[in-house]
């Protein structure tokens, strides 16, 4: 076993995640430190309303996304609407400029920049059909309920959300756009309308302005992804090509994204074969010989990662040695949206290992590793100590041993008492590796985390739910209560066997059963105790604005059963926030 492994990692192949040394880093003129191709490929998501065809336009550089518009007989169908209202208004202020007939429906590729919808309603005057995939409401609740603080810490972070405009930590772009949003969109209104009529798993075709549409499911980043295929148009409006490498891997954080599921859908839109290709990010693509040899070679380069992932694994190989032992092609280089300007195929083989066989990867040390502290500290005292290993990791920084600097930083900083000396070289290697990658996640990432490290930036808020008032009153009533179980602190309920049922605004919507230290979700017939208030008080709590035992004093909340036990139930939830 240990020869066959020694043999497949013999000669392998340098990732090229960052650069070796500082010779492709450039400074630009607002004082961005960046990879030089990382600048460059700004230039592709400058804002520009492109005509694709007479009357198709896609609009580029107004935020994350594209906003695409297609003209038919009756009118123009608009397909997904940016981050906000102010985003989606200004796509409609291009539009003017070039075509006068009214918007009449409203199509969305997947949950994600749908939220500038009712921008649409406004420009309009009146509400226009909203069509996409029957999961994307709860896709787009799904994000931010249960996973909410690791999510956002991981967007946050990814975006570059928190970074500053300019200097050396500023923001130069985010691979599929130029920003997260803009900041001429401030404030940045949500404006999401959930779709008014849905399709399912199976291909479908609609009838919109006078145009026939074939919908054909294709998931990608979202199991809700479609390709709409305008036929007459010769038109194809897809989330499968991107302007960079595609994320089989995203840093913040998602569920396993299968190249085997994103190449069928690649190949069923190169079976279209289509004279004008639109994505949901970066310029359009025309001539159906160039989108084909393109579009090839772009599946291709997924194809590649899987295999060569799954010829590592074969071979033995760890985790990370899985990212280091291959490396893409060189013609890759060629094109940009084969490029590792957003993710980076190491991360991505690694994550297609991770996604068939788990985290166990063989390796002896993982199969019951100490705690992550005492491994750091343990690790630091056998080098000699914190001052042996602060030197070494200025000498690597020094010699541009960029991954060992990175390790032995890291050992120091897992103390919860690091010195700030220990956090200011673990910075300072973040920084150093985010000027020499190409890839916009890679550099976005690490300096944001340099910057929690020095104490500029203040993190603290996102390792905890932080309920929004709003969000609460606008969805449904036991939304923000059966989240409570996935706060529940089980030291506070051991032996407890209680079943809470809940009453909001007179109706009991759901119910959580406290018992074997679960909360386990009910309809809430039954109960032990009943908990009655309105949505405006409820979210009052869950939002933290006011104190359940206030609340409760002066008569607004209600419990029925036993008072007391209910109480010690609910102070168990994290997310209420209560005094003991």
């Amino acid at each position: 076993m240990l020869q066959a492994y020694a043999e497949a990692m013999a000669t392998p192949r340098r990732a090229r995640s960052f650069e070796p040394d500082s010779s492709s880093t450039v400074t630009m003129t607002t004082g961005q430190v960046a990879h030089r191709d990382h600048v460059a490929h700004s230039d592709r998501l400058a804002p520009a309303f492109c005509e694709v065809r007479p009357g198709v336009w896609t609009f580029v550089g107004n935020g994350l996304s594209n906003q695409t518009f297609v003209e038919g007989p009756d009118g123009v169908i608009a397909i997904d609407t940016g981050e906000n209202i102010e985003e989606m208004a200004n796509a409609i202020a291009q539009l003017r400029q070039h075509c006068s007939a009214p918007i009449v429906a409203v199509l969305l590729t997947h949950f994600h920049y749908v939220a500038g919808t009712k921008a649409v309603f406004e420009a309009e005057g009146h509400l226009v059909p909203v069509i996409g995939h029957e999961r994307i409401a709860a896709n787009r609740q799904g994000a931010m309920g249960e996973v909410a603080p690791a999510y956002l810490r991981g967007v946050i972070s990814q975006f570059g959300i928190f970074m500053p405009a300019d200097g050396p930590d500023g923001v130069v772009n985010v691979g599929l756009g130029r920003f997260w949003t803009d900041p001429k969109h401030a404030p940045f209104t949500p404006g999401f309308v959930a779709p008014t009529e849905t399709f399912g798993d199976l291909p479908t075709t609609l009838d919109l302005a006078g145009l026939r549409i074939e919908v054909y499911p294709a998931p990608s980043d979202a199991d809700d992804s479609v390709t709409y295929w305008f036929p007459e148009l010769g038109l194809a409006v897809n989330n499968l090509v991107w302007p960079v490498l595609f994320n089989v891997f995203a840093i913040r954080g998602e569920e396993y994204r299968d190249p085997r599921v994103l190449i069928a859908g690649i190949d069923q839109l190169l079976g279209l074969a289509p004279e004008h290709l639109v994505a949901t990010h970066g310029p359009p693509m025309s001539g159906s010989h160039e989108i084909t040899k393109r579009v090839v070679r772009y599946r291709d380069s997924i194809q590649f990662l899987w295999d060569q992932s799954v010829r590592a694994t074969n071979k033995g190989l760890l985790d990370a040695d899985v990212g280091l032992a291959v490396q893409l092609p060189d013609w890759c280089d060629d094109d940009f949206i084969t490029s590792e300007f957003y993710g980076v195929a190491e991360h991505h083989l690694r994550q297609i290992r991770t996604g068939l066989f788990g985290f166990f990867d063989g390796d002896e040390a993982q199969l019951f590793p100490l705690p992550s502290a005492e491994r750091a500290s343990r690790l630091v005292a056998g080098f000699g100590g914190a001052p042996v290993v602060r030197q070494q990791i200025q000498d690597a920084l020094g010699s541009d041993d960029l991954r060992w600097a990175l390790e032995l930083g890291s050992w120091l900083i897992r103390d919860p008492d690091a010195a700030d000396e220990d956090r200011q070289l673990l910075a300072l290697a973040l920084r150093t590796v985010a000027a020499r990658t190409p890839a916009a996640n890679i550099r976005n990432w690490c300096i944001t985390r340099a910057r929690v490290l020095d104490g500029s930036l203040d993190f603290s808020a996102f390792y905890a739910h932080r309920v929004n008032r709003a969000a609460v009153l606008s969805a449904a009533p036991s939304t923000y209560i059966d989240l409570l179980r996935v706060t529940l602190d089980p030291t506070l309920v051991d032996g407890v066997d209680h079943h809470l049922a809940f009453e909001i605004d007179g109706s009991v919507v759901t119910g959580l059963w406290i018992r074997n230290s679960v909360a386990v979700v009910t309809d809430g017939s039954g109960p032990d105790s009943c908990v009655a208030t309105s949505l405006d008080n409820w979210a009052s709590v869950v939002s933290g604005g006011s104190g359940l035992d206030a609340l409760v004093a002066s008569g607004e909340i209600t419990i029925t059963g036993d008072p007391d036990m209910t109480l010690r139930c609910l102070r168990a939830f994290e997310l209420l926030r209560l005094p003991e």
